[in-house]
C-alpha cells in the first residue's frame, strides 16, 4: 500500500454510503431476510462493519484479531448509532497503522498477505456486501438510494 490516507479516503467514500443507505430503514425492516436461511438486514450491516474492524485490527496486531463487538440495539436508530461508532473506531485503528504494519506479512487463514493487501481485501469485502444491501433495501420497498460511492 503506497498511501494510507488515500486508502482511508477510498474506504470512507464507501462507508459513508452505507450510513446513507440506512437513513430510511425502519425498526420493522431490520429483520428482513431475502430467504429463510439468509442474513437479516441488520445482520448483514453488522457483518459489513464488523469485518472491516477485524481486518483493521488484524493488520494492526499482525495476527488474526476479532473486531470489537457492536453495541447492542433494538431500533433502527440504535443500529445507526452503533454503526457510526464502529466506523469511527475502525477509522481510528486505520489511522494508527504504521508503514511497518502495512508491509508486514500476516498469515490469514493459510494465506500470507501484507497488512496493506489485507486491508484492500477488507474494502473489497465491504463493497461486495454493500451491493447485497442495495438489494435488501429494494426488497424492503426503499426506493430512494444513494449512489454506490460518495464523492463528497
Amino acid at each position: 500500500m503506497t498511501n494510507l490516507d488515500e486508502f482511508i479516503g477510498g474506504w470512507l467514500s464507501h462507508r459513508k454510503v452505507l450510513h446513507e443507505m440506512l437513513k430510511d430503514v425502519t425498526t420493522e425492516q431490520l429483520q428482513l431476510k431475502p430467504y429463510e436461511k439468509g442474513m437479516s438486514l441488520s445482520a448483514l450491516v453488522l457483518h459489513i462493519t464488523g469485518a472491516m474492524g477485524m481486518f483493521a485490527a488484524t493488520a494492526k496486531n499482525g495476527t488474526y484479531t476479532k473486531g470489537e463487538p457492536s453495541q447492542p440495539f433494538t431500533t433502527s436508530d440504535e443500529l445507526r448509532a452503533s454503526i457510526l461508532a464502529d466506523t469511527e473506531h475502525t477509522e481510528a485503528v486505520l489511522r494508527s497503522l504504521t508503514p511497518e504494519q502495512l508491509s508486514a506479512s500476516i498469515d490469514f487463514f493459510g494465506r500470507s498477505l501484507s497488512g496493506g493487501a489485507l486491508l484492500q481485501n477488507g474494502k473489497e469485502h465491504e463493497i461486495h456486501h454493500k451491493g447485497q444491501l442495495f438489494i435488501y433495501l429494494r426488497m424492503a420497498g426503499i426506493e430512494q438510494l444513494p449512489f454506490y460511492v460518495s464523492k463528497g
